[in-house]
């Protein structure tokens, strides 16, 4: 009995000692969607801020395409060290299994959870020259002309897709979706006019509506965002509305448990610092950091609502 007491007390010291020296090397950041996105500039911001924690560099490398499954399979094929993390928004690990027939990767099976890092709401916008001012006359527009107007987003099943859809469904009209290999190409293409318009992040979009390329006509949290003085919420137009994105860290299956709690730890200290929360409130994010546990019994809940919308606007990909 002392042998096996001596064994356990040794294992955990062993575990302890492993977390405290990780890590040794580089952190890899595997963001599924290329630069200039919400997912992007979360993963920029708190990688500076690790980096600084853990004394060693964090590298963002961009992997986009599949509505955030390229970037998806590629981190649940890395080796389970800590030093490959995926940095998804939302949708990725909670919408797209409902939407693709086939996948390369299991959201539940491949990964482990390890923290919401920040959440947000988005915003529905319009090219400067859009003869649109505010959600209403949109929506009238729409339902006068159906099948007339268009709206791009980041990929099928991602959190820009779901967004737009989501108005589309409530809002009652007819629009045509446009896909594009990330929120940054796709906000690209509504300021060229390309789109008629865009339901994105406002981290993202942010820059393009105060560089007045852009035209926001309401955002999806119930009050306004502070970031977007004077733009309502859709909710006034279409009461009851509200859609709310978050992004995160996960870890390939398999990734010791000390290392996934250190990540977390350390992830959460990050979000403390006045400084990096003040560069997320900019942006329009908000820090989050829960625990692997509460991001794996809300990402299962998120999972089956999204089941039901994704049904309810038969949105698939065979």
């Amino acid at each position: 009995m002392k042998k096996l007491a001596a064994l356990i007390l040794g294992c955990t010291f062993a575990a302890a000692a492993h977390a405290q020296s990780w890590p040794t090397k580089p952190v890899r950041f595997i963001v599924p969607f290329p630069p200039g996105g919400a997912t992007d500039i979360s993963a920029r911001l708190l990688g500076e801020k690790l980096s600084q924690i853990w004394g060693q560099t964090v590298v963002i490398e961009n992997r986009g395409g599949a509505g955030g499954g390229v970037g998806a399979a590629e981190a649940a094929r890395a080796a389970p060290d800590g030093y490959t993390l995926f940095f998804p928004s939302g949708s990725v690990v909670t919408a797209n299994q409902h939407i693709y027939a086939k996948m390369s990767y299991d959201p539940f099976k491949d990964f482990v959870p390890v923290t919401k890092v920040v959440s947000g709401p988005q915003v529905l916008a319009v090219p400067a020259s859009s003869p649109f001012k505010t959600v209403k006359e949109l929506i009238d527009h729409a339902r006068a002309n159906p099948g007339k107007l268009t709206f791009g987003h980041a990929g099928i099943g991602s959190q820009t897709h779901l967004a737009a859809e989501n108005f589309v469904w409530q809002a009652k009209i007819d629009a045509l979706a446009v896909p594009y290999k990330g929120e940054g190409p796709g906000l690209a293409s509504l300021v060229a006019g390309e789109t008629n318009f865009f339901v994105g992040n406002v981290a993202a979009a942010l820059g393009h509506i105060t560089g007045g390329r852009l035209r926001a006509l309401g955002v999806t949290s119930k009050a306004e965002a502070p970031q977007l003085p004077g733009v309502p919420p859709i909710g006034k137009t279409i009461p009851g509305f509200e859609n709310t994105g978050w992004f995160g860290i996960v870890a390939p299956a398999g990734t010791p448990k000390d290392i996934v709690q250190k990540v977390y730890s350390d992830t959460k200290k990050a979000l403390e610092a006045s400084d990096l929360r003040g560069r997320l409130y900019v942006q329009g994010l908000a820090p989050v950091a829960n625990t692997p546990e509460q991001m794996a019994r809300e990402m299962k809940e998120e999972s089956a609502l999204w089941a039901r919308v994704v049904k309810e606007r038969r949105i698939e990909v065979k």
